[in-house]
């Protein structure tokens, strides 16, 4: 197994390389985000240990823009202590696991044999409902090829509507699938941001294709309206 440690505290590199290498991998080691994405857009590995806070480039910058090079090496990034949100963040931008520091040597070896197992993830395929179309992977949104900004939040509702194109979703399967299910506010937030999308991806292009059905929750038609 050849893996690639991008990791800044160097005494802690140094000890996974060490350890690696014990168990008989091939390790190479950067400690800058810079020059880790540059050796894992340039060389072929099996597993990638990626630190969030890095110099540089941060392993968020560092893991979205290997994605949108198409790069699809499984990533193990490793978070902070408390970091719920560093780790939520870590997986929507394109990881595959992550490990909060401090952790255990012999399961960060199980994690990567595991994602070495896995193998690299497939590209995602692009979203299309008519002339609108979605990129899960380069986070990008179209509508007749006018490239749309959305924020993250916008960006999750409409991947959700898109996957769920045709069908008709509640505010509680949306706010299960775009927040979380531990979310306890107040279950309008979904229209809000369905209003939000509509300004976006339907009025200015004299379209409709977000559907409410009074009772029922949102549709999105397979057309794209």
């Amino acid at each position: 197994m050849k893996v690639l440690v991008v990791e800044d505290e160097v005494r802690l590199a140094q000890t996974v390389q060490r350890g690696l290498t014990a168990e008989g991998m091939s390790v190479d080691v950067f400690h800058n985000g810079v020059d880790g994405l540059w050796a894992a857009s340039e060389n072929l590995y099996d597993v990638i240990v990626l630190d969030i806070m890095l110099p540089g480039l941060s392993g968020y910058r560092v893991v979205e823009t290997m994605r949108e090079r198409g790069v699809w090496t499984p990533v193990l990034m490793l978070t902070a202590k408390d970091g719920e949100y560093d780790q939520i963040d870590a997986l929507d931008l394109g990881a595959d696991d992550y490990l909060t520091k401090p952790f255990s040597f012999n399961i960060l070896v199980a994690r990567l044999r595991a994602l070495m197992r896995r193998g690299a993830p497939e590209r995602p395929v692009v979203l299309a409902a008519g002339d609108l179309t979605l990129d899960p992977a380069r986070k990008r949104v179209a509508r007749a090829e006018v490239e749309i900004v959305l924020t993250s939040r916008e960006f999750g509702l409409l991947e959700f509507l898109m996957r769920h194109r045709g069908d008709v979703v509640t505010k509680t399967e949306i706010l299960a699938g775009v927040w979380d299910s531990a979310y306890d506010g107040d279950a309008n937030i979904v229209e809000v941001y369905v209003g939000y999308l509509r300004r976006k991806i339907d009025v200015p292009f004299g379209r409709h294709a977000i559907e409410t059905l009074r009772g029922m929750g949102y549709r999105l038609e397979a057309d794209g309206g």
